[in-house]
């Protein structure tokens, strides 16, 4: 063993040494990190936080491991070796790329925990889920786009050439940083919108909106805009910046109770108290009823008619939608049933003994003899 070392000090080429011990700490690295990720394995369970974190983050620790490795042998090796240099700055630069890897995957985990310790597709009251789910999903995005400028920043400026280039454009940073400020306006714009729907929340993911006079769910928030459902399965891509700018309604902002209003016309000879036992029993009878409301109002009158709004709650929109179509098909029934003669009429009226202004005299009555003069009596 000693007369091997000897030989490769004194007589084997330049490399050899250093490529030796390269190639045996990298083995090394390899070989203690996959002994490490099975033990991680076995201690972890795949549908625990910890499993997730060893499953998606093993790739990128390794990479950025041998690297680590493999640039302390460069960095201890001579510096009049041929081509040391360049496989210095190399291994330094995929460095950086395996740190920024290693970030943009720890991002991920973190947004993918969040979803997993807070399921809302089954809850009753999901409004704090919501919540947490729409702020990592936006932080997340962000984040991505935060640490891809940085490492790409950091690995460009590692290159002697990119340095005095920048160097050069120095006195034209004014303009040059105006231009780019107004072509990457959109961009930004989103970005920083993005930061404050996650911090303010006026939008959450499953949130029910109305806008551009569209109802339908938030179905995704990314890095620039948001995607709506709406409710005969179009879908309206609406931009970020949308919902700094411009009003909006949310029915789920504090939660999803709402009220729902059927309207109608009737005669004025309708009693109301009838209605409003029917309108009870239908709400007590129908599973999408919460039991908070369910009022009968007079609302409005016209010459002929007079207005009945039904008031109903429900737990959610859909299903205040469903209750007011049957609550309205059922009253309707009822005083077509019970009421035929109050549903809603046009009347006209006739006046006996008048006659509008310039029509013709009447004929005269057929059964009436008409008279002469009566001769003067002498």
């Amino acid at each position: 063993m000693q007369a091997f070392l000897e030989y490769l000090r004194n007589e084997a080429p330049p490399w050899a040494l250093t490529g030796a011990a390269a190639a045996g700490i990298l083995l090394l690295v390899l070989l203690a990190m996959r002994l490490l990720r099975a033990a991680a394995t076995r201690a972890t369970s795949h549908l625990t936080i910890l499993g997730l974190i060893v499953r998606r983050t093993n790739p990128p620790v390794t990479t950025l491991a041998a690297l680590t490795a493999l640039g302390l042998v460069w960095q201890a090796a001579a510096d009049e070796l041929p081509l040391i240099g360049p496989l210095r700055h190399t291994t330094g630069v995929l460095w950086i790329g395996a740190m920024t890897w290693l970030l943009l995957r720890c991002v991920a985990v973190a947004g993918e925990a969040i979803v997993q310790l807070n399921p809302y597709a089954n809850a009753a009251d999901n409004l704090v889920a919501r919540t947490r789910l729409t702020q990592a999903r936006v932080l997340t995005r962000t984040l991505y786009v935060v640490i891809l400028v940085l490492g790409v920043s950091i690995a460009l400026m590692t290159f002697p050439s990119v340095r005095q280039v920048g160097t050069s454009l120095l006195a034209s940073a004014g303009i040059a940083g105006l231009a780019i400020g107004l072509a990457a306006k959109p961009a930004l714009g989103n970005l920083l919108a993005g930061l404050q729907l996650a911090l303010t929340q006026p939008i959450r993911i499953d949130d029910v909106l109305v806008l551009e006079g569209e109802w339908g769910r938030v179905e995704e928030v990314t890095g620039t805009y948001v995607v709506v459902a709406i409710w005969d399965q179009r879908r309206l891509i609406v931009p970020l910046q949308y919902f700094i700018e411009k009003p909006f309604q949310n029915w789920t902002r504090q939660s999803s109770d709402i009220l729902g209003t059927v309207m109608i016309w009737a005669d004025y000879r309708l009693p109301v108290d009838p209605i409003r036992g029917e309108v009870t029993r239908l709400c007590e009878q129908d599973k999408d009823w919460d039991g908070r409301v369910g009022i009968v109002q007079v609302t409005d009158t016209s010459e002929s008619q007079m207005q009945l709004r039904v008031l109903l709650s429900s737990s959610d929109s859909g299903r205040n939608f469903d209750l007011r179509c049957r609550v309205r098909e059922g009253v309707i029934s009822f005083i077509a049933r019970e009421f035929p003669l109050y549903l809603p009429h046009l009347r006209a009226e006739i006046m006996k003994g008048e006659k509008p202004e310039g029509s013709p005299p009447p004929p005269p009555n057929a059964d009436t003899p008409a008279t002469s003069p009566t001769p003067n009596a002498a």
